[in-house]
């Protein structure tokens, strides 16, 4: 199994270097560190005493993986999970915040094992999260990453400017879609032509 490190390396080598797109919400980002986390985390990388889109050039990958390890992983009490669900969240978590934990949540409520929508990882939502994957060895993963892969489809059937996320130029899966399905087994993958299917109304 790939440690915290190793896992927070694959998440800023899938982000890449810099992108400021204007269709997204997060702004401006370097290494998937958005320049509003850098000046929320006051992260002066010049020196000079702000923090702008200099600073965010800036970024190495091991600063950006150092971010991601301690505002993304350990802040939120990721650790307190299953282990077998962790990649896939501390992933969604650095892509939605704590939109990953509300999807969490509510796919653990959905399957009978019921806890707060409040995206903060408590009592009750490691209770639940832990009373299910022994319940069902081997699904919470698979049932985070279903329900991770719903959640992307239904932002952009909601926002047309974030469908080129979702489905690519030549109408295949969209980064968002690949990444979801990157944490799940293949047998759970779409086919392309669900896919299609799936996305046909947006044409």
């Amino acid at each position: 199994m790939k440690t915290v490190r190793q896992i927070a390396e694959d998440i800023v080598a899938r982000e890449g270097g810099y992108v400021n797109d204007p269709d997204d919400p997060g702004g401006a980002t370097n290494q998937g560190v958005t320049i509003g986390t850098l000046r929320a985390l006051r992260h002066d990388v010049t020196g000079d005493g702000r923090v702008d889109e200099a600073d965010l050039r800036g970024l190495t990958r091991s600063e950006a993986v150092d971010i991601f390890i301690r505002h993304y992983f350990e802040r939120p009490k990721l650790a307190h999970l299953p282990p077998e669900v962790q990649p896939a969240l501390f992933d969604m978590y650095v892509n939605a915040g704590s939109n990953a934990v509300k999807l969490l949540q509510r796919m653990l409520t959905r399957n009978g094992f019921p806890c707060a929508d409040d995206g903060i990882i408590g009592p009750g939502t490691i209770a639940a999260a832990t009373g299910l994957a022994a319940r069902h060895p081997g699904q919470i993963n698979l049932l985070y990453g279903i329900a991770r892969r719903d959640y992307y489809y239904n932002l952009a059937d909601a926002r047309p400017a974030s469908r080129k996320y979702a489905r690519s130029r030549n109408g295949g899966k969209g980064g968002w879609i690949t990444r979801a399905e990157d944490f799940l087994p293949r047998c759970a993958h779409l086919t392309e032509a669900q896919h299609t299917a799936r996305t046909a109304h947006w044409n």
